[in-house]
């Protein structure tokens, strides 16, 4: 029985057929089997038809879960990394989750999740003053990503303007310890992407949407955190292919653009000086397209680590 609900868990539908073979018992021996998890209060449901055949449902109550060796070490290191106060609400629920998960864990399992949350560290940290989401108002989201239902929600932008925006939701991203929500405004008639901690008061409309060539939601969000304003912009062209060009620039730092064997990319900082400290590191050297006074610059910076180095 054990082995039959690890296989009803692992796939959406199994044949009777199916599952008599895999377990080596007969389609009696299965249909008996399944009648004693229902008796459990586990959710099996039939489906007839030559297409059908037996399924785990949601029921009212969750049933307990079988997990192997790999699954159980995952679960735990997950709930370990949700622990980072980026979502407000959520810490205290994996924490007793955690808690309950590794009483149960064999020895062996327990210290392998040990090591590993001993032997390492996360330098991200959520301000719980300033960046925290709501638990509630994430599930709302992704909700309505997975349902296609159009959202309505209040949004303060960076200069602390409050304005009430109605969404389709494509995706929701996260990026170190922001989240970001990828959606179509409907007012705006575009693509946009906001951050979670700016949302207040999400809530469903009940209107369904169809998706038509939707963007990717993280290139969506990569290319927003790409094109903020910063007070210095440059534009230079590497010798090297988009591929290769992606690894030594990520696209949360750049808009790359392929150009045959180079590649062409505009970023920016919070100043010339940082510019020229990023850019003298890169390898292999890039070129300066633009501004001019960034040329000038970044020469007499290489020069003069040359001449401290001759």
């Amino acid at each position: 029985m054990l082995q039959l609900l690890a296989l009803l868990q692992a796939r959406k539908s199994w044949a009777g057929g199916e599952l008599a073979a895999r377990l080596g018992v007969t389609e009696r021996t299965v249909r008996r089997d399944i009648d004693r998890l229902r008796t459990l209060g586990y959710p099996v449901e039939a489906v007839p038809g030559p297409y059908g055949g037996y399924r785990l449902g949601r029921g009212g109550t969750l049933p307990p879960l079988l997990l192997n060796d790999d699954e159980a070490v995952a679960v735990a290191i997950g709930l370990r990394s949700a622990i980072d106060g980026s979502v407000a609400g959520l810490e205290e629920s994996a924490v007793s989750t955690l808690a309950k998960l590794e009483q149960l864990l064999p020895a062996h399992l327990a210290r392998r999740v040990r090591s590993i949350h001993e032997s390492t560290a996360s330098l991200s940290r959520a301000d719980p003053a300033r960046e925290q989401v709501p638990a509630g108002h994430l599930v709302l989201l992704t909700n309505a990503c997975s349902a296609r239902e159009r959202v309505r929600f209040f949004y303060r932008d960076k200069d602390g303007r409050d304005t009430t925006r109605l969404v389709e939701p494509l995706g929701v991203v996260r990026a170190g310890t922001r989240w970001y929500l990828a959606a179509r405004d409907l007012d705006r008639l575009d693509w946009r992407t906001f951050r979670l901690d700016r949302i207040s008061s999400p809530g469903s409309v009940g209107t369904r949407f169809e998706l038509t060539d939707p963007p990717d939601p993280v290139m969506l969000v990569t290319a927003g955190l790409a094109s903020m304003q910063f007070p210095f912009r440059a534009r230079i062209r590497m010798a090297v292919p988009l591929e290769q060009a992606v690894r030594l620039l990520p696209r949360t730092l750049a808009i790359l653009d392929e150009t045959g064997a180079s590649t062409v990319a505009d970023l920016g900082a919070r100043s010339m000086d940082r510019m020229v400290a990023y850019l003298a590191g890169l390898s292999p050297p890039c070129q300066v397209l633009d501004p001019p006074e960034l040329r000038v610059a970044l020469a007499a910076h290489c020069a003069a680590v040359g001449s401290a180095n001759s």
